[in-house]
């Protein structure tokens, strides 16, 4: 496996833990002192908004899946697995970036949080897409 593309099946692993980090703030501890902090907010100003916040934390739940799948089959396979493995990661942190484009474009207060949600699947699809380069 060439450097690069272990360099992105890292990154895609970092941004799948990142994803699951705001499943937990969205999806289990949203009112908790972590998600206040990242998401602002009292704990009684994010009630009226948890179940938003629960369904939410679920997309980005099953992106990194997605994505933890897709580093399995590429680590653990050859030939169509690491292909699908591949597909899988670059689809799954595709996403993650195309939801962190869309949070930056909407909201310019939040362009902080899109570049730390975007700037790993970002690197991952980058390296990837490089390992798959012919040499």
């Amino acid at each position: 496996m060439a450097v690069v593309t272990a360099v992105g099946l890292v990154a895609a692993v970092g941004a799948a833990a990142v994803h699951v980090l705001i499943f937990w703030m969205e999806s289990i501890a949203w009112e908790g002192p972590l998600a206040r902090r990242a998401f602002g907010g009292t704990p009684e100003e994010a009630r009226p908004h948890a179940f938003y916040a629960y369904n939410q934390g679920f997309y980005n739940l099953f992106l990194a899946v997605e994505a933890l799948l897709g580093v399995a089959l590429v680590v653990l396979g050859a030939g169509s697995a690491f292909r699908a493995g591949t597909a899988l990661v670059l689809y799954g942190t595709g996403s993650m970036v195309a939801a962190a484009l869309v949070l930056g474009l909407c909201s310019p207060a939040h362009r902080g949080a899109a570049l730390k949600q975007g700037a790993l699947p970002a690197l991952a699809i980058i390296c990837l897409c490089a390992g798959l380069l012919p040499a």
